[in-house]
């Protein structure tokens, strides 16, 4: 991990993991259904560790699962050492000298959930917010949403370009429009802000699944890099099925 936190410019993710995951099909909650025998949200977090570029990371989870992933993700420890979920010293990624990794108590709504992580962070210099659903996502694309953080921009989030034509329909399907897809982006996390920015947003009383849509609120501009296929979210069971054959055949990044 980073090691920033001590001067003040402490990269901070946050992951929401307390969605209840409907669509997926499963009884667990989605964030801790394994991909490849292990937890999406154990992935997520193991990602942006490896990234390099991260000081702290935050799970919000459902209040009767906190135990739960306590247990299977690296330890906390105020200090700065870590050790791996077993105890052993060694997490997915291997020995974790600088990882802080907090289990808090998410919300009912995702936003209740980020609310609660930033509230966790008074240090954060900048946030990642990052779903636990994008548990492929590969680590290097992560250090560039921070690279670009880092270069003063205050929001930045991946963008991959629509392959499919996109139209918008009435209450009763009917259609009423077809974008012109060569300026639609479809967007994926870890979403980067300026933790100033981010905090101003969640000031505001609104419900929302996208939190650049919060800051754009503000009128802030968000920039856009080039995304991964790799970090696809993981919603449905065809979704599922492919994360775990990526897994198998040992696909790191498009």
């Amino acid at each position: 991990m980073s090691n920033n936190s001590d001067n003040g410019d402490a990269v901070v993710a946050l992951v929401p993991a307390a969605g209840r995951g409907v669509r997926l099909g499963e009884a667990t909650p989605k964030a801790f259904v394994a991909v490849g025998g292990t937890p999406m949200v154990r992935l997520a977090v193991d990602g942006l560790i490896a990234s390099g570029t991260v000081d702290r990371i935050i799970v919000m989870v459902p209040a009767e699962l906190v135990e739960a992933a306590v247990a299977l993700l690296p330890a906390f420890d105020p200090a700065g050492g870590a050790r791996g979920a077993s105890g052993s010293g060694a997490g997915c990624g291997g020995f974790l000298p600088r990882s802080r990794v907090q289990v808090v108590v998410g919300g009912a709504e995702r936003t209740d959930s980020v609310r609660a992580g930033i509230a966790a962070a008074p240090d954060a210099a900048y946030f990642l917010v990052h779903d636990a659903a994008r548990a492929l996502t590969p680590p290097e694309l992560i250090a560039r949403v921070t690279a670009e953080l880092r270069a003063g921009h205050p929001a930045v989030v991946p963008a991959l370009p629509v392959v499919d034509t996109i139209k918008s329909v009435d209450a009763t399907g009917i259609v009423t429009g077809t974008p012109d897809r060569s300026e639609l982006r479809a967007i994926q996390t870890p979403q980067g802000f300026s933790a100033e920015l981010l905090r101003a947003a969640y000031a505001l009383d609104v419900h929302t699944t996208d939190d650049a849509g919060l800051v754009e609120m503000l009128g802030a501009k968000v920039r856009t890099i080039p995304g991964d296929p790799m970090a696809f979210k993981i919603t449905t069971p065809l979704d599922l099925l492919l994360a775990e054959q990526l897994r198998s055949r040992g696909v790191r990044s498009s």
